[in-house]
């Protein structure tokens, strides 16, 4: 009853741990039943969702239970033209316009556009080479392009040639289209988010097998940050918006952008549903400022232990 009525009011960071407890036994449980009921359908001969649906799904979930403010933008790599999915946008052949890429991916989160990009369609060079479009060209590999924002010549070099960048050939060019009504299943899935909604984000991903994410925090190369090493490591990346992103891609001050590939997917909704469930959503979390407050007990065992002060 009280954490129904925390709920109501909110909940704080000290509601959340101290449900902690209650939250693995559930999410054994509900993982069972999951699995139960995915061995009966396999049994009774069910037929299992697509994976296109089964990406929309997660684009609806996700934009409703985190209260994001623009779409999550499902990215699918492309050998050749022949796999533009249907209803993909060329900017070149169709708009007689080029994009960056942080403009690519402003246009479909907000807009709702699918696009389809090429080399032809890109106004950036460094998607050109994160993407492997094209060969690094010499004076890039010598620091060109790094050294206006890094002095040192030497350390210039060094941090272009430590970008990680999708191998050259291997891809053509990308799709793009809002997760939630693509007519594909994506290779990865960038989502811009506040502070607070990554925060959640994080909580949820760790769940089920207490996977955490490790980054390099880097100001500019967002559009490849993004993109490049969930790609290559199959790993989740949080990523700074750059320049661009501001400038072009109309991003906003509050914004960072959360990287998925498809093979964290199914764990970080696994979170997401869980949370969302057992009422301990995005949503659910209020503010609480006072003093003394209302420790849990593993908080309590922890104090005494130290000597320190016990609740009154």
């Amino acid at each position: 009853m009280d954490f129904m009525k925390t709920l109501a009011q909110g909940m704080t960071r000290r509601h959340f741990v101290t449900q902690a407890a209650a939250v693995a036994g559930t999410a054994a449980l509900s993982g069972a039943a999951s699995g139960a009921a995915s061995a009966a359908a396999g049994q009774s001969g069910g037929n299992p969702e697509s994976p296109v649906a089964a990406a929309n799904a997660c684009g609806s979930d996700l934009l409703q239970m985190l209260v994001l403010r623009t779409y999550p933008v499902a990215v699918k790599m492309l050998r050749d033209e022949s796999e533009i999915p249907r209803g993909s946008v060329r900017p070149k052949k169709d708009l007689g316009e080029h994009y960056a890429a942080c403009q690519a991916f402003g246009i479909v989160r907000q807009r709702g556009t699918a696009l389809a990009m090429f080399i032809e369609d890109h106004w950036c060079f460094e998607p050109i080479i994160g993407y492997g479009l094209a060969e690094p060209p010499e004076e890039f590999l010598e620091g060109s392009g790094s050294d206006f924002f890094v002095q040192n010549r030497a350390a210039a070099k060094e941090r272009n040639n430590a970008i990680p960048i999708l191998p050259y050939g291997r891809w053509a060019g990308m799709a793009l289209a809002p997760l939630h009504k693509a007519a594909f299943a994506p290779d990865l899935t960038v989502i811009y988010c506040n502070a607070t909604q990554l925060r959640h984000m994080l909580f949820c991903l760790m769940l089920q097998n207490g996977t955490r994410v490790t980054s390099t925090l880097d100001p500019i190369w967002s559009c490849v940050h993004s993109v490049a090493p969930p790609l290559l490591t199959g790993e989740c990346a949080v990523t700074v918006p750059d320049p661009g992103e501001f400038e072009r891609g109309a991003v906003g001050d509050d914004e960072m952008m959360f990287s998925i590939p498809a093979g964290r997917m199914e764990e970080l909704m696994y979170g997401v549903r869980h949370y969302e469930s057992i009422g301990m959503g995005y949503r659910s979390f209020g503010r609480e400022l006072k003093g003394n407050f209302k420790q849990p007990p593993f908080y309590l065992e922890y104090f005494k232990r130290w000597g320190l002060d016990q609740p009154q």
